[in-house]
Formats: structure tokens, C-alpha cells, sequence
């Protein structure tokens, strides 16, 4: 899926398409982003570990904690405010805001 860019918010895509309790991977310009989606609600965060350049979008989603599991090394980032959770990582991962409009999951890059 090609996301539309239209300024500093892109559709990604429609939002029936992301399966609840799984991630995906969108890349936007030099944005890569892992895009949840738990239930009704959708949440976007950066889409590299920081403590190691691994996709967090091939992890494990923590439906309960609302947090997404490194697929390397285990660190668990929330879904909310990016910070981790345990360790290897001490850095958080960047947020943005994501929120479906009609059809489209849209996401607003900063």
C-alpha cells in the first residue's frame, strides 16, 4: 500500500484493513512508521527500535499493556508515549497522531 501525502497528514490507507491486535509497517518520506491497531482504536509510533535499528512493526503487540514488543532484544515500548518499558532500550520512539476520517486511517507527521 502507497500512503497519499497531502502537507503534514497522510492516508495510509483504509482503516478495515489493519487487522486488531497486529502492526504494519508504513513507510512515509523519511517517516517509518508502525501503525496498531487494538479494538476501534489506532496508534502510530516510530517504527525502529531505539536501541537497535529492528522494525517494531514484526513484534509481538501487547494488547493489555498497550505496548509493542522488539522482535531482537525484547524491550517493549508503549503504544501512547513511545517510552519503554524494559530494557535493552532507555530511549523512547517517536508518536504521532493517527485517527480514522470516514474510510482512511490518517496519520499527521511532524
Amino acid at each position: 500500500m502507497v500512503p497519499e501525502q497531502s502537507g503534514g497528514t497522510v492516508r495510509l490507507g483504509r482503516a478495515d484493513e489493519l487487522v486488531s491486535g497486529q502492526a504494519r509497517r508504513f513507510d512515509v518520506g523519511r517517516h517509518r512508521i508502525c501503525v496498531v491497531r487494538i479494538g476501534d482504536d489506532f496508534y502510530a509510533i516510530g517504527d525502529r527500535c531505539s536501541h537497535a535499528d529492528y522494525s517494531l512493526s514484526e513484534g509481538e503487540v501487547l494488547t493489555d499493556e498497550l505496548e509493542i514488543e522488539c522482535p531482537q532484544h525484547g524491550s517493549a515500548f508503549s503504544l501512547k508515549s513511545g517510552e519503554p518499558s524494559t530494557f535493552p532500550a532507555t530511549k523512547p520512539v517517536p508518536v504521532y497522531e493517527v485517527y480514522q476520517e470516514g474510510d482512511d486511517l490518517m496519520v499527521v507527521l511532524s
